[in-house]
């Protein structure tokens, strides 16, 4: 959580609404039925209320830590519930380890993935390792890597939000094509 916390406040103090969901929190079942495989009003509460407020957000943050060389199964869990939902809006992958790679691997994999399921990858990323150097438990900033991490999250951020705000835009002109 130091790096969701890092990232939501460098976001909200550039003025951006923004909702942190933990896919742990969410606590969806494993995936048997994507959402959209549900009648209308017959997916699970929790299903039905992200499905709102994934068609609600302009864009998302991916924060993953590496797990087994690869991404976290939680968070990808989650998000294969959904498709149609992530259509057209962009993500920025921040990724994080323990050990010096920064999870880079689940950042890579996530790359692809999120490419997939219909956005647009921003092309910064954001990648902490060893976490506990660079973050402190409440998400501050500490030491040489946190002040590294510091003077990399403007790029980051406003790169996503230049894509935000162009998605935004073309989707309020027309519709997607699917």
């Amino acid at each position: 959580m130091r790096l969701a916390q890092f990232v939501v406040d460098g976001l909200r103090d550039k003025g951006q609404n923004v909702e942190l969901i933990d896919a742990k929190a969410v606590g969806l079942p494993m995936l048997d039925r994507m959402f959209k495989e549900y009648k209308p009003g017959d997916a699970p509460e929790a299903m039905a209320a992200l499905a709102a407020k994934i068609r609600a957000a302009d864009g998302f943050v991916f924060v993953t830590g590496e797990y087994n060389w690869g991404m976290q199964p939680g968070l990808k869990n989650l998000t294969d519930h959904f498709l149609e939902e992530w259509f057209w809006r962009p993500a920025a992958i921040a990724s994080y380890s323990a050990g010096r790679l920064s999870g880079a691997r689940a950042a890579t994999a996530w790359h692809g993935t999120l490419s997939e399921m219909g956005m647009v990858v921003v092309s910064s990323t954001l990648a902490v390792g060893p976490i506990a150097q660079a973050l402190s438990a409440e998400g501050k900033p500490t030491g040489e890597a946190g002040q590294s991490l510091a003077r990399a999250f403007p790029r980051f951020a406003d790169d996503l939000l230049w894509w935000v705000e162009a998605g935004r835009e073309q989707r309020a002109r027309k519709a997607p094509p699917y």
